[in-house]
């Protein structure tokens, strides 16, 4: 068959295309190209993530602004009447030589008769006491009353006008462990100082400036109280004083986190006594006691003492004409010696007032100033000859010391 010049073109153009078909995929009509090569993927760099901004919840904030606001508030209205006051006296060196002596504490308004209560031992042997108000204004301050075995005391100032608002007394008895609290003083001298903390335990027993006698219902608190804060408020945050503030326990005189305040309702029943006598009454047994532990029991069944007990007050002698003589309590009727000792026996064991457990002195101390005042009757139980009896007991006044 003969092949044309126009189908030998035709063919020549369908070989071509087959060839594109085949080679070159599915590219345009007369381009040869490669196979496509693949497209790198690019991965991009994970960002380091922005540290969390650490927004407080809503309830938190609203939480801490409003205990923030309390403690302002506080300050704000208590600030102005806590003083500060200077003891200065005369001491007397051993070539009898006068050497002045100053030292100082703090105070606060407890009336609108310019009474300042504070700490007897701020104010004790004071040859001269003076009082610095907030705005600066210094009084001379007079002693209305002290009772060292409560560590309380009020001074009197004269500030007319310039007196400022007395601060409410709180109750001490509705009080509980972890509530917030402010004290204000003048710690050191730097001037007033606010810090906070909470009410670490309730009811401790602390030592009266008088050494024999113990301190009953103190507030325990883990704000700040240094040498200067004696003597001022420990406060609720409704700015009420639930407490004087009065020692530390600190190896190095400053705060160690473990500080003692008498309580309010303790001021509630002394203060008044102080401004209108200038001196509190105790109530008083009239008898002279020796604390029984297990070693003195063992000593007296030893010398021949009946002893069922290993905890109470041994009576060694009542004061004649005395409450605990009257109710017919009965002290020692022999001595024994043993070694170099002479043992008073067969006296009265007390081991309870009212149905309340005493093992020693100071539990017999803190009920009778915390529970009773003088003239109260209370039930005595004692131990006499193995055998337990009660008696009825009227309370004295007890001696002040002169």
């Amino acid at each position: 068959m003969k092949i044309t010049k126009r189908k030998r073109v035709m063919i020549l153009l369908a070989g071509v295309l087959v060839l594109l078909l085949v080679g070159g995929g599915c590219s345009l009509p007369g381009l040869w190209l490669a196979p496509p090569t693949a497209t790198p993927t690019v991965i991009p760099p994970t960002p380091t993530p922005a540290p969390p901004v650490l927004t407080p919840i809503p309830d938190e904030q609203e939480a801490a602004n409003a205990l923030e606001a309390q403690i302002i508030a506080v300050n704000d209205r208590v600030g102005l009447s806590v003083v500060n006051i200077t003891n200065r006296s005369i001491v007397y060196d051993m070539f009898m030589r006068a050497i002045p002596q100053e030292g100082g504490g703090s105070g606060f308004v407890y009336d609108r008769e310019g009474h300042i209560v504070t700490n007897f031992h701020v104010v004790e042997n004071a040859d001269e006491l003076l009082v610095t108000l907030s705005n600066g204004q210094v009084y001379e301050a007079r002693l209305i009353g002290a009772d060292p075995t409560n560590d309380l005391a009020v001074i009197g100032i004269d500030a007319g006008a310039d007196l400022p608002e007395p601060v409410a007394l709180g109750d001490s008895d509705k009080l509980r462990v972890g509530q917030f609290v402010v004290a204000i003083g003048n710690p050191f001298g730097v001037g007033q100082t606010l810090t906070t903390g909470v009410i670490s335990a309730l009811g401790r027993v602390i030592q009266s400036p008088e050494e024999t006698r113990f301190i009953g219902e103190a507030i325990q608190t883990d704000a700040a109280i240094n040498p200067g804060n004696s003597g001022g408020p420990l406060l609720d945050l409704q700015g009420r004083v639930i407490g004087v503030n009065s020692q530390i326990i600190s190896p190095s005189r400053a705060s160690a986190g473990i500080g003692f305040a008498v309580s309010s309702n303790t001021v509630r029943r002394v203060v008044p006594e102080l401004i209108s006598r200038g001196y509190y009454p105790h109530p008083w047994l009239g008898a002279d006691l020796l604390p029984l532990t297990s070693a003195t029991a063992k000593v007296f069944r030893e010398a021949g003492m009946v002893v069922p007990v290993d905890a109470g007050l041994l009576v060694i002698e009542v004061v004649q004409g005395a409450t605990a003589d009257r109710a017919g309590v009965r002290g020692s009727s022999r001595l024994v010696r043993i070694g170099r000792y002479q043992i008073p026996l067969d006296g009265d064991i007390i081991v309870a007032v009212n149905d309340q457990p005493v093992d020693n002195f100071e539990d017999l101390t803190v009920y009778l100033e915390t529970q009773t005042t003088v003239g109260d009757t209370v039930q005595l139980t004692i131990i006499r000859d193995g055998e337990e009896q009660t008696l009825s007991v009227s309370l004295d006044e007890r001696p002040r010391a002169q």
